[in-house]
């Protein structure tokens, strides 16, 4: 019998990313591959299950004593809500229709999104922590990959990377998401309860492509990415004419030239020439977080902001646009404002030399420092995490910082647990005391310190008049700024490079944010 589940895009995706179906998803009743053996179901509140069958085709699904049952529509979609269970398993999940589909080995716990862009997809075996790929193996901590798909309108198909859901080993962790892997590893230890990380990245990708079209649409702010995608898709098939005009012939004659001389014969391009299906505003969401809804979860993990803090301009836009991109997930997903967790950009590139970087980057960690107005969110700074030795690399090694900082804010803010500290200091206020500044600040805890000989990293000025470095110095919970040129201080900033050199943290060894006074001043 055909299989109705899969379209076209995901049988063509197949090839690339192989995934043997069992027989039982090619009978009449069929599920999302999210329901597979091995699957982790969100603990303690309703458990949304679907997929497709015959147009009216009666479907029951039990799971541990609860049965839900329904009827196909018209084109054959199914869904039900199972009733919340407490954390547990393995339970088998059965799906019965004409035919009889059973999902073993169920566990019911913790279920997080990994999302973003490379250094979510960043694989813990390229850390380098060889103890911690050793140490892997927990039958109760699971992954899930989702394939790399782009697409210009929703799909209900998943493609997967790797297969179903998996169980935590030294060969599977190794290529999971090393953030996704960290924060997961923690939640466990300190939960002790199952618990699933279903993972959704790609490198190098605006948060434009991970939002709905209709939530960019619905804000005129988004209006030039709009115009941006309406170009790149104009462009579509003269690159892939180019494609198969251009690309395939010089490497066939290249293949055939390799032969000649008993050379390696080079690889064949995968993709087009010309725009990145990647990149256009929705594609990602089209393809790689619709067809997770409604997986019931219980929040996301968020690592992304590379890619809109290199071009003019989109620093400030990402302030309406990371906030945008949150509230259209949750819109969608229908369970509330589940939290999100992100973080904060990594330092990159040469050290701060100056006082202040007219650059990007900075603005886009003060978009995600403002996103935290958004309820239910948290943020894990990293700008004191890239490799000393390798600042160029956009990919910080030090992983697992990343995952325990995420972590600490899933125990304080999602999971009421206590903890000394889960975030470094965040700048809430500046008075002015002659020619001083005094900054106050949220999460002190334990109080400020400065990691070296003195603070460093703060930057003064007048209303008018450059930026100069400022001598600042710890007062109890607050960081007094002043300098000799600077008599009537108006404006400071902290850490505001691409690579700072600040140096101020909690007792709890957590950074301060790095942040200005004056957030309406453009640049």
């Amino acid at each position: 019998m055909k299989c109705r589940f899969l379209d076209p895009l995901a049988l063509a995706l197949a090839a690339a990313f192989p995934l043997t179906f069992s027989s039982t998803l090619l009978a009449d009743v069929t599920l999302s591959p999210l329901f597979s053996d091995g699957a982790v179901f969100q603990q303690k509140q309703p458990i949304p299950v679907w997929g497709k069958a015959d147009p009216g085709e009666a479907v029951t699904v039990s799971l541990e004593g609860s049965e839900e049952k329904t009827t196909a529509d018209a084109s054959g979609k199914w869904r039900v809500n199972l009733p919340a269970i407490p954390a547990g398993g393995p339970f088998e999940l059965t799906v019965k229709g004409n035919n009889l589909v059973v999902v073993h080995d169920v566990a019911v716990g913790e279920v997080w999104i990994a999302s973003g862009q490379s250094n979510m997809a960043f694989m813990l075996q390229a850390t380098r922590d060889t103890e911690a790929v050793a140490a892997a193996a927990d039958p109760m901590l699971r992954f899930f990959t989702v394939a790399r798909t782009a697409v210009i309108e929703p799909v209900d198909s998943l493609a997967l990377r790797g297969g179903p859901w998996q169980a935590s080993t030294p060969e599977t962790a190794r290529k999971f998401s090393a953030v996704g892997y960290y924060f997961a590893r923690e939640l466990r230890e300190k939960l002790k309860v199952p618990v699933g990380v279903v993972h959704s990245s790609w490198g190098g990708t605006p948060a434009q492509a991970w939002t709905s079209l209709s939530a960019l649409e619905a804000n005129p702010a988004f209006s030039v990415y709009l115009r941006q995608r309406l170009k790149d898709l104009e462009n579509f098939p003269q690159a892939e004419k180019n494609y198969r005009e251009v690309a395939l012939v010089e490497w066939k004659a290249a293949e055939e030239a390799a032969k000649a001389n008993g050379s390696k014969p080079p690889r064949k391009p995968l993709a087009p020439v010309g725009p990145n299906h990647s990149h256009l505003p929705g594609n990602l969401y089209s393809g790689m977080v619709h067809p997770l809804l409604p997986y019931g979860i219980r929040g996301v993990i968020w690592y992304q902001g590379e890619s809109n803090g290199r071009n003019p301009g989109d620093g400030l836009i990402y302030r309406t646009l990371f906030p945008a991109m949150i509230q259209d997930w949750r819109s969608r997903w229908h369970q509330g404002d589940f939290p999100f967790l992100f973080v904060q950009l990594a330092n990159y590139q040469a050290p701060q030399t100056e006082p202040v970087e007219q650059k990007e980057w900075p603005l886009a960690r003060e978009a995600q420092l403002m996103a935290l107005s958004l309820p239910h969110t948290g943020m894990a700074s990293a700008v004191d995490l890239a490799d000393a030795d390798n600042p160029g690399d956009i990919h910080p090694h030090n992983k697992k910082d990343v995952g325990h900082r995420l972590a600490l804010n899933a125990f304080a803010k999602v999971y009421d647990l206590p903890v000394p500290s889960y975030s470094g200091p965040i700048f809430t206020g500046m008075a002015v005391e002659g020619n001083k500044a005094r900054l106050s600040f949220d999460h002190v805890d334990g109080g400020l310190q400065a990691k070296g000989e003195k603070l460093a990293g703060f930057a003064i000025a007048g209303k008018e008049g450059p930026f100069v470095w400022g001598d600042a110095v710890i007062d109890g919970d607050t960081v007094v700024v002043s300098s000799e040129t600077v008599q009537e201080p108006a404006r400071v900033r902290y850490g505001w490079a691409m690579n700072p050199i600040g140096n101020l943290y909690n007792k709890e060894g957590l950074p301060a944010s790095p942040f200005r006074t004056d957030t309406d001043a453009g640049k």
